[in-house]
């Protein structure tokens, strides 16, 4: 990295809750930040992946609403967040009563983030840098918040999904109607109206809704 990513995110970001997630309070770049509209080039010479730990995207308010609002979901189970990003579902599951969250995220910048949120909400979250897609895994809930905006992406993520959900792990999704979502595979628990950054995204509120994955 050529940048300390603590000193960075501090910098360029402020800390605030989630319009659609109150409870929670995240270091979030504001509406007007240019920290999204940096070039390519821009990010590579301070070392920083594009920043999607930066904003509280729409599927992730979504099912950190449907966890906070329903936590027997997660409560005393062992929770994965996978593509965590801010960590805010990872913390919305452990405010919820999850016996331990574990954040899954590629990016190193997002393990910053992470460790940064929570410790502003007062819960221990665990990250995991590694790719786990594929894997089997030792948990009992497994939860993503807009992961299906990407195709190959997505053509990855699918069959692990499903692969877990037949194993017996509940596995949520949180999606705003993102282009490569499989609705044939899912079943809808709760649809939100969630306001979201107008820079990032074609409108002020997206309707997202909580899925089920179906073994």
């Amino acid at each position: 990295m050529k940048t300390d990513p603590e000193r960075f995110i501090r910098a360029n970001t402020s800390l605030m809750a989630p319009p659609h997630v109150p409870e929670v309070r995240l270091r979030l770049a504001s509406e007007v930040h240019d920290l999204w509209l940096k070039t390519e080039e821009e990010l590579e010479e301070i070392g920083l992946p594009p920043p999607f730990w930066a904003f509280a995207w729409a599927g992730g308010q979504g099912l950190a609403r449907y966890v906070l609002d329903h936590p027997q979901t997660v409560a005393g189970k062992r929770v994965l967040d996978s593509a965590s990003g801010s960590g805010l579902v990872a913390i919305a599951a452990k405010l919820a009563g999850a016996r331990s969250v574990v954040a899954a995220d590629i990016d190193p910048w997002a393990e910053t983030a992470i460790r940064l949120n929570a410790e502003a909400n007062g819960v221990a979250i665990e990250f995991c840098g590694r790719n786990l897609i594929g894997e089997t895994l030792e948990t009992d809930v497994v939860l993503a918040g807009d992961v299906f905006y990407d195709s190959g992406f997505a053509a990855a993520l699918i069959p692990w999904f499903d692969r877990l959900a037949g194993e017996g792990v509940e596995v949520l999704v949180g999606d705003p109607g993102r282009s490569y979502l499989p609705k044939e595979r899912l079943a809808a628990l709760a649809s939100y109206r969630v306001p979201v950054t107008r820079a990032l995204e074609d409108s002020e509120i997206k309707n997202t809704t909580v899925w089920r994955f179906t073994s």
